[in-house]
């Protein structure tokens, strides 16, 4: 049985690429985000095909890490029955835990140099990024994502572990 924190934290980390999403979402509908003219992010000179770029990102982002409910609900562990040939077989555990924690790890890696090089002349630091309160109110919307990979190896592990197919050693009772 899982832990009753575990559905929990797997919703809490489904939402994590949603401020960024939105705010991606706003700039495809011409809100000003606070880039320079000659950016390319600038609203006059966002494209349609750019726009549906980022609406598009914005939409895989959240599928992606709304698959991350796949690990604690009863549809991530048998497939459900409507589906042709392979409803009702059960999912085995290493199925959904290695490209979870593969992500994990992945997320976590480009978090970690993307926190490393936010300030940089080619990132945030440049002079055609936004701005005073634009740059907080970006910097604020995108630390959720920092969180996503570690909050995933979590649930990925966590659930993993606590999967009533999964073979695990005996618990060790200490020596009296």
């Amino acid at each position: 049985m899982q832990p009753r924190w575990l559905p929990a934290l797997a919703h809490v980390t489904a939402l994590t690429p949603l401020p960024a999403g939105l705010w991606r979402v706003a700039g495809a509908f011409g809100v000003p985000l606070g880039f320079a003219e000659g950016s390319g992010l600038h609203p006059s000179e966002i494209s349609p095909g750019f726009a549906c770029y980022l609406i598009g990102l914005s939409v895989v982002s959240e599928g992606v890490a709304l698959l991350t409910l796949g690990l604690v609900r009863p549809w991530g562990r048998v497939v459900p029955g409507r589906v042709p040939w392979l409803g009702g077989r059960r999912i085995p555990p290493l199925a959904s835990f290695l490209p979870a924690i593969t992500g994990a790890t992945l997320l976590t890696l480009l978090s970690v140099r993307a926190v490393l090089t936010w300030n940089a002349a080619d990132m945030m630091g440049g002079a055609d990024a936004p701005q005073g309160t634009a740059y907080w109110v970006m910097t604020a919307v995108y630390t959720p994502m920092a969180f996503w990979g570690p909050l995933l190896a979590v649930v990925a592990v966590v659930s993993y572990r606590h999967r009533p197919s999964v073979n695990r050693l005996p618990a060790v009772t200490p020596a009296r």
